[in-house]
């Protein structure tokens, strides 16, 4: 019995292959999470000294994969052992193996976040191709809500190629139809554009950044434009309750923004799992 067998035939097997995967995803994100950023960061900042026609002093390459991770305080080169993800960081007792610095918890968090998804879209959705496409979803997703909750940022490097993929993937009725898809890759940017632009011809102030609009325009393209409202809503909802509580708790003040992404990308993750029986229920309401 080939392996591809075995996960077709033992769905138990099949979800812990796929948290074992997404552990491993999840060491990978947490180096997206922390480097894209900064290469765009570099990328735009070399952009304006060439406009303004000034020399740029030649850098160490600086990508997902060079250098190798390191301790950002003291510059120590991460072992084999201590990149084992969750385990490593439960060994160090989350210190630096040589400076003893506090490491983020965010690492571990991001790791444990990708292995529980990743487990719980094999079991949902089971052995075959939809599975796959679906993990790239929610890995994406889990990158651009940590991206946006450290930096404001949704960067068009993951935006973009998701909003695509999604268009590919449903070409054959992945998640939706053909027609629903491209409708809700429209209706995604230009709902939260119309939304921008309102708000600023009143206020004469920026609600809401254009990842934004890119990020719902991929989750239109990926599930269709009727799950779109439901995930306006549930996003909307979820952003009014976390940002009212931190007012309350007076840990954020009211001129501060807020990152959107995390509770579209919130939104998006309710859609895929039960976004046609929420619709069937609210529909039947009517």
């Amino acid at each position: 019995m080939s392996f591809i067998s075995v996960l077709q035939d033992t769905p138990s097997f099949f979800v812990s292959f796929a948290t074992i995967i997404g552990l491993m995803i999840g060491s990978f994100l947490n180096v997206v999470i922390f480097r894209l950023p900064e290469m765009m960061q570099r990328n735009w900042l070399q952009q304006c000294a060439e406009l303004r026609g000034e020399s740029i002093e030649s850098q160490p390459t600086f990508n997902l994969i060079t250098p190798r991770s390191a301790c950002i305080h003291c510059g120590h080169k991460i072992t084999a052992l201590e990149n084992i993800p969750i385990i490593s960081y439960l060994a160090l007792r989350g210190r630096c193996s040589k400076c003893h610095t506090h490491i983020s918890l965010r690492y571990p968090a991001i790791e444990a976040v990708t292995a529980f998804m990743s487990g719980f879209v094999a079991w949902y959705f089971g052995f075959g191709f939809i599975t796959i496409a679906a993990l790239i979803f929610v890995w994406a997703l889990i990158a651009l809500a940590a991206i946006d909750i450290n930096t404001q940022l949704l960067p068009d490097d993951i935006t973009l190629p998701l909003l695509w993929m999604g268009l590919l993937i449903n070409m054959d009725n992945g998640f939706t139809d053909i027609h629903s898809a491209i409708i809700g890759a429209m209706a995604g940017y230009l709902s939260l554009w119309t939304i921008y632009w309102g708000f600023k011809l009143i206020t004469g102030k920026e609600g809401m950044g254009y990842g934004d609009f890119k990020l719902l325009a991929a989750i239109g393209a990926w599930l269709g434009w009727t799950m779109l409202p439901l995930v306006i809503l549930f996003s909307s909802l979820i952003g009014a309750i976390v940002g009212i509580g931190l007012i309350i708790a007076a840990k954020l003040k009211k001129n501060i923004p807020i990152p959107f992404g995390p509770y579209l990308v919130g939104g998006a993750l309710v859609a895929l799992f039960w976004g046609d029986k929420l619709n069937h229920v609210y529909l039947g309401l009517f």
